[in-house]
Protein backbone atom coordinates (compact mmCIF):
# COMPACT_ATOMS: atom_id res chain seq x y z
CA UNK A 1 0.00 0.00 0.00
CA UNK A 2 1.70 3.41 -1.38
CA UNK A 3 1.21 6.59 0.66
CA UNK A 4 -1.03 9.29 -0.94
CA UNK A 5 0.89 12.13 -3.00
CA UNK A 6 0.36 15.61 -0.95
CA UNK A 7 2.24 18.15 -2.45
CA UNK A 8 2.82 20.27 0.99
CA UNK A 9 4.54 17.18 2.32
CA UNK A 10 6.73 16.35 -1.17
CA UNK A 11 8.07 20.14 -0.81
CA UNK A 12 9.55 19.02 2.45
CA UNK A 13 11.43 16.06 0.58
CA UNK A 14 15.30 16.40 0.30
CA UNK A 15 15.97 16.78 -3.61
CA UNK A 16 18.17 13.77 -4.10
CA UNK A 17 19.44 15.65 -7.99
CA UNK A 18 20.98 18.32 -6.70
CA UNK A 19 21.17 21.85 -9.05
CA UNK A 20 24.46 22.85 -10.44
CA UNK A 21 24.61 20.16 -12.88
CA UNK A 22 25.23 20.88 -16.35
CA UNK A 23 22.39 19.34 -18.19
CA UNK A 24 20.74 22.41 -20.24
CA UNK A 25 17.92 24.87 -18.95
CA UNK A 26 14.87 23.47 -19.46
CA UNK A 27 16.17 19.93 -20.06
CA UNK A 28 13.16 17.66 -19.60
CA UNK A 29 15.54 14.73 -18.00
CA UNK A 30 16.34 16.65 -14.87
CA UNK A 31 12.43 17.36 -14.38
CA UNK A 32 11.82 13.67 -14.72
CA UNK A 33 14.79 12.75 -12.50
CA UNK A 34 13.58 14.49 -9.38
CA UNK A 35 10.12 13.60 -9.76
CA UNK A 36 10.81 10.41 -9.78
CA UNK A 37 13.00 10.41 -6.92
CA UNK A 38 10.93 12.40 -4.88
CA UNK A 39 7.90 9.48 -5.48
CA UNK A 40 10.24 6.79 -3.82
CA UNK A 41 9.53 5.89 -0.39
CA UNK A 42 13.31 3.41 0.46
CA UNK A 43 16.19 3.81 -0.36
CA UNK A 44 17.07 3.90 -4.01
CA UNK A 45 19.91 2.45 -6.13
CA UNK A 46 20.17 3.62 -9.54
CA UNK A 47 22.15 2.89 -12.89
CA UNK A 48 22.24 5.22 -15.89
CA UNK A 49 23.03 4.73 -19.30
CA UNK A 50 25.78 6.61 -21.00
CA UNK A 51 24.20 10.16 -22.39
CA UNK A 52 22.57 13.29 -21.17
CA UNK A 53 21.74 12.66 -18.24
CA UNK A 54 24.67 11.03 -17.36
CA UNK A 55 27.43 13.07 -18.55
CA UNK A 56 26.05 16.62 -17.06
CA UNK A 57 25.44 15.46 -13.79
CA UNK A 58 28.73 13.51 -13.13
CA UNK A 59 31.44 15.52 -14.57
CA UNK A 60 34.14 14.17 -12.65
CA UNK A 61 35.19 14.84 -9.50
CA UNK A 62 31.71 16.29 -8.98
CA UNK A 63 28.06 14.34 -9.08
CA UNK A 64 24.47 15.31 -8.32
CA UNK A 65 23.23 12.69 -7.49
CA UNK A 66 22.88 11.92 -3.70
CA UNK A 67 21.83 8.26 -4.00
CA UNK A 68 23.91 5.68 -4.93
CA UNK A 69 24.47 5.49 -8.41
CA UNK A 70 26.62 3.91 -11.22
CA UNK A 71 27.21 4.90 -14.60
CA UNK A 72 26.28 2.23 -17.48
CA UNK A 73 27.71 1.97 -21.46
CA UNK A 74 25.18 2.88 -23.56
CA UNK A 75 23.47 -0.41 -23.76
CA UNK A 76 23.98 -1.78 -20.56
CA UNK A 77 21.98 0.00 -17.77
CA UNK A 78 19.42 -2.43 -17.40
CA UNK A 79 21.81 -5.55 -16.65
CA UNK A 80 23.81 -3.24 -14.89
CA UNK A 81 21.02 -2.86 -12.33
CA UNK A 82 20.14 -6.25 -12.85
CA UNK A 83 23.26 -7.25 -11.62
CA UNK A 84 23.33 -5.25 -8.55
CA UNK A 85 19.38 -6.16 -7.07
CA UNK A 86 20.73 -9.94 -7.80
CA UNK A 87 23.67 -9.20 -5.52
CA UNK A 88 21.10 -7.84 -2.84
CA UNK A 89 18.85 -10.13 -3.02
CA UNK A 90 21.67 -12.75 -1.99
CA UNK A 91 23.07 -10.60 0.48
CA UNK A 92 19.62 -10.35 2.26
CA UNK A 93 18.98 -13.89 2.19
CA UNK A 94 22.42 -14.54 4.06
CA UNK A 95 21.06 -11.60 6.22
CA UNK A 96 24.30 -9.26 5.65
CA UNK A 97 21.14 -6.78 4.62
CA UNK A 98 18.57 -5.76 6.28
CA UNK A 99 16.74 -2.44 5.30
CA UNK A 100 14.70 -2.40 1.92
CA UNK A 101 15.89 -1.41 -1.38
CA UNK A 102 14.89 -0.32 -4.65
CA UNK A 103 16.69 -0.64 -8.01
CA UNK A 104 15.97 2.22 -10.81
CA UNK A 105 18.29 2.42 -14.19
CA UNK A 106 18.03 5.66 -16.14
CA UNK A 107 18.05 5.09 -19.99
CA UNK A 108 17.41 7.82 -22.87
CA UNK A 109 15.61 6.78 -26.02
CA UNK A 110 18.67 6.02 -27.50
CA UNK A 111 19.95 3.33 -24.95
CA UNK A 112 16.41 2.07 -24.39
CA UNK A 113 14.83 1.89 -27.57
CA UNK A 114 18.19 1.44 -29.70
CA UNK A 115 21.36 0.06 -28.35
CA UNK A 116 20.01 -1.28 -24.84
CA UNK A 117 16.67 -2.63 -26.47
CA UNK A 118 18.51 -6.25 -25.47
CA UNK A 119 19.61 -5.88 -22.11
CA UNK A 120 16.30 -4.32 -21.03
CA UNK A 121 14.36 -6.99 -22.99
CA UNK A 122 16.56 -9.63 -21.23
CA UNK A 123 16.19 -8.05 -17.49
CA UNK A 124 12.44 -7.54 -17.77
CA UNK A 125 11.85 -11.60 -19.32
CA UNK A 126 13.93 -12.46 -15.83
CA UNK A 127 11.86 -10.83 -13.49
CA UNK A 128 14.65 -8.48 -11.80
CA UNK A 129 12.62 -6.41 -8.80
CA UNK A 130 13.84 -3.23 -10.60
CA UNK A 131 12.28 -0.06 -12.21
CA UNK A 132 13.50 1.12 -15.72
CA UNK A 133 12.65 4.95 -16.77
CA UNK A 134 13.33 6.30 -20.14
CA UNK A 135 13.53 9.68 -20.71
CA UNK A 136 12.30 9.39 -24.37
CA UNK A 137 13.96 12.65 -26.11
CA UNK A 138 13.33 11.05 -29.58
CA UNK A 139 16.92 11.02 -30.62
CA UNK A 140 20.10 10.82 -29.71
CA UNK A 141 20.77 14.04 -28.18
CA UNK A 142 24.04 13.45 -26.74
CA UNK A 143 25.96 12.17 -29.42
CA UNK A 144 24.52 14.88 -31.99
CA UNK A 145 21.05 15.10 -32.79
CA UNK A 146 21.05 11.60 -34.87
CA UNK A 147 17.20 10.17 -35.92
CA UNK A 148 16.37 7.41 -33.40
CA UNK A 149 14.18 4.86 -33.44
CA UNK A 150 11.93 7.09 -30.83
CA UNK A 151 12.43 9.97 -33.68
CA UNK A 152 8.58 10.66 -34.24
CA UNK A 153 7.86 10.85 -38.27
CA UNK A 154 9.04 13.71 -40.18
CA UNK A 155 11.36 14.89 -37.61
CA UNK A 156 14.72 17.04 -39.15
CA UNK A 157 17.82 15.23 -37.48
CA UNK A 158 21.68 15.43 -38.07
CA UNK A 159 21.04 11.51 -39.83
CA UNK A 160 17.37 12.65 -41.37
CA UNK A 161 18.08 16.00 -42.60
CA UNK A 162 15.29 17.88 -44.48
CA UNK A 163 16.47 18.48 -47.99
CA UNK A 164 15.37 17.42 -52.06
CA UNK A 165 16.07 13.84 -51.45
CA UNK A 166 13.84 13.49 -48.11
CA UNK A 167 11.54 15.83 -45.65
CA UNK A 168 12.93 14.46 -42.57
CA UNK A 169 12.50 11.02 -40.88
CA UNK A 170 10.23 8.77 -43.12
CA UNK A 171 9.41 5.91 -40.51
CA UNK A 172 7.03 6.44 -37.84
CA UNK A 173 8.50 5.94 -34.30
CA UNK A 174 8.51 2.38 -32.47
CA UNK A 175 6.09 1.95 -29.72
CA UNK A 176 8.29 0.63 -27.07
CA UNK A 177 5.26 0.86 -24.32
CA UNK A 178 3.33 -1.75 -26.40
CA UNK A 179 6.80 -3.67 -27.01
CA UNK A 180 7.12 -3.62 -23.13
CA UNK A 181 3.35 -4.66 -22.39
CA UNK A 182 3.94 -7.96 -24.38
CA UNK A 183 6.94 -8.84 -21.97
CA UNK A 184 3.99 -9.89 -19.67
CA UNK A 185 5.63 -8.04 -16.58
CA UNK A 186 3.80 -6.87 -13.76
CA UNK A 187 3.67 -2.83 -14.27
CA UNK A 188 3.90 -0.82 -17.28
CA UNK A 189 3.10 3.18 -17.88
CA UNK A 190 3.83 5.81 -19.97
CA UNK A 191 4.20 9.56 -18.12
CA UNK A 192 4.69 12.85 -18.17
CA UNK A 193 6.18 15.54 -16.13
CA UNK A 194 3.36 17.95 -16.74
CA UNK A 195 0.83 15.97 -15.25
CA UNK A 196 3.39 15.10 -11.95
CA UNK A 197 0.88 13.44 -9.97
CA UNK A 198 0.04 10.75 -12.50
CA UNK A 199 3.98 10.35 -12.91
CA UNK A 200 4.48 10.00 -9.16
CA UNK A 201 1.68 7.91 -8.58
CA UNK A 202 3.09 5.63 -11.36
CA UNK A 203 6.89 5.31 -10.16
CA UNK A 204 5.11 4.40 -6.52
CA UNK A 205 3.43 1.69 -7.85
CA UNK A 206 5.84 0.33 -9.90
CA UNK A 207 8.26 0.36 -6.71
CA UNK A 208 5.54 -1.28 -4.78
CA UNK A 209 5.59 -4.17 -7.50
CA UNK A 210 7.51 -7.46 -7.03
CA UNK A 211 8.42 -7.83 -10.02
CA UNK A 212 10.30 -5.60 -12.99
CA UNK A 213 8.46 -2.55 -14.32
CA UNK A 214 9.03 0.13 -16.80
CA UNK A 215 8.25 3.35 -17.12
CA UNK A 216 8.46 5.65 -20.74
CA UNK A 217 8.38 9.22 -20.03
CA UNK A 218 8.41 11.99 -22.47
CA UNK A 219 11.42 14.23 -21.99
CA UNK A 220 11.48 17.77 -24.47
CA UNK A 221 15.33 18.61 -25.21
CA UNK A 222 15.39 22.32 -26.49
CA UNK A 223 18.55 21.49 -28.44
CA UNK A 224 16.98 18.84 -30.94
CA UNK A 225 13.60 19.63 -30.89
CA UNK A 226 14.66 23.20 -31.36
CA UNK A 227 12.18 25.24 -28.75
CA UNK A 228 12.66 27.50 -26.81
CA UNK A 229 14.25 26.57 -23.07
CA UNK A 230 10.52 27.36 -20.90
CA UNK A 231 8.19 26.18 -22.42
CA UNK A 232 9.25 22.02 -21.69
CA UNK A 233 6.04 21.51 -19.52
CA UNK A 234 3.90 23.15 -21.80
CA UNK A 235 5.25 20.75 -24.72
CA UNK A 236 4.74 18.23 -22.28
CA UNK A 237 0.98 19.34 -21.89
CA UNK A 238 0.22 19.15 -25.17
CA UNK A 239 1.83 16.03 -26.07
CA UNK A 240 -0.62 14.36 -24.26
CA UNK A 241 -3.64 16.99 -25.25
CA UNK A 242 -3.01 16.39 -28.73
CA UNK A 243 -2.91 12.41 -27.78
CA UNK A 244 0.70 12.10 -29.34
CA UNK A 245 1.44 10.59 -25.77
CA UNK A 246 -1.38 8.86 -24.32
CA UNK A 247 -1.03 8.48 -20.41
CA UNK A 248 -1.97 5.31 -19.20
CA UNK A 249 -0.58 2.16 -17.42
CA UNK A 250 -1.13 -2.03 -17.84
CA UNK A 251 -0.63 -3.65 -14.59
CA UNK A 252 -0.45 -7.53 -15.00
CA UNK A 253 -1.51 -7.00 -19.18
CA UNK A 254 -4.94 -4.85 -17.56
CA UNK A 255 -4.41 -1.76 -20.00
CA UNK A 256 -5.94 1.00 -17.91
CA UNK A 257 -6.37 4.88 -19.64
CA UNK A 258 -5.28 7.90 -16.81
CA UNK A 259 -6.07 10.53 -18.79
CA UNK A 260 -8.60 11.58 -21.58
CA UNK A 261 -8.23 15.19 -23.05
CA UNK A 262 -11.63 17.43 -22.56
CA UNK A 263 -10.73 18.91 -26.03
CA UNK A 264 -8.46 16.78 -28.32
CA UNK A 265 -5.94 18.93 -29.67
CA UNK A 266 -4.72 18.93 -33.79
CA UNK A 267 -1.56 17.24 -33.65
CA UNK A 268 -0.12 20.95 -35.34
CA UNK A 269 -0.41 22.22 -31.96
CA UNK A 270 2.57 20.42 -30.91
CA UNK A 271 4.57 20.72 -33.95
CA UNK A 272 4.56 24.33 -34.46
CA UNK A 273 7.11 25.69 -31.52
CA UNK A 274 8.92 22.93 -32.58
CA UNK A 275 12.02 23.82 -34.89
CA UNK A 276 12.45 20.20 -36.05
CA UNK A 277 9.30 20.23 -37.42
CA UNK A 278 9.04 23.76 -39.25
CA UNK A 279 9.49 21.97 -42.72
CA UNK A 280 6.12 20.10 -42.56
CA UNK A 281 4.10 23.34 -42.88
CA UNK A 282 5.24 24.01 -46.42
CA UNK A 283 2.88 23.79 -49.09
CA UNK A 284 4.71 20.48 -50.52
CA UNK A 285 4.61 19.13 -47.20
CA UNK A 286 0.62 18.39 -46.83
CA UNK A 287 0.54 15.19 -47.50
CA UNK A 288 3.46 14.29 -44.78
CA UNK A 289 1.81 16.46 -41.98
CA UNK A 290 -1.77 14.92 -42.75
CA UNK A 291 0.25 11.28 -42.29
CA UNK A 292 1.76 12.12 -39.05
CA UNK A 293 -2.05 13.63 -37.79
CA UNK A 294 -3.41 9.72 -38.92
CA UNK A 295 -0.57 8.47 -37.49
CA UNK A 296 -1.41 9.84 -33.71
CA UNK A 297 -5.56 9.47 -34.56
CA UNK A 298 -4.85 5.95 -35.21
CA UNK A 299 -2.42 4.68 -32.28
CA UNK A 300 -4.81 6.67 -29.69
CA UNK A 301 -7.61 4.92 -30.99
CA UNK A 302 -5.17 1.27 -30.46
CA UNK A 303 -5.03 2.54 -26.64
CA UNK A 304 -8.79 3.28 -26.46
CA UNK A 305 -9.67 0.05 -27.79
CA UNK A 306 -6.73 -1.76 -25.16
CA UNK A 307 -8.26 0.12 -22.29
CA UNK A 308 -11.63 -0.95 -23.06
CA UNK A 309 -10.16 -4.82 -23.46
CA UNK A 310 -11.34 -5.31 -27.38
Amino acid sequence: MTTPLVLKELSKKEDLLTGGHRLCAGCGASIIVRQVLMAAEQPVIASNATGCLEVATTIYPYTAWKIPWIHSAFENAAATISGVESMYRALKKRGRIQRDIKFIAFGGDGGTYDIGLQSLSGAMERGHNILYVCYDNGAYMNTGIQRSSATPLGADTTTSPVGNVQPGKTQVRKDLTKIMIAHNVPYVAQASPSHWKDLMTKVKKALSIDGPSFLNIISPCNRGWRTATNNTIELCRLAVDTCYWPLYEAEDGIIKLNYTPKEKKPITEWLKPQGRFKHLFKPDNEALLKKVQEDVDKNWEAVLRLAKGQ
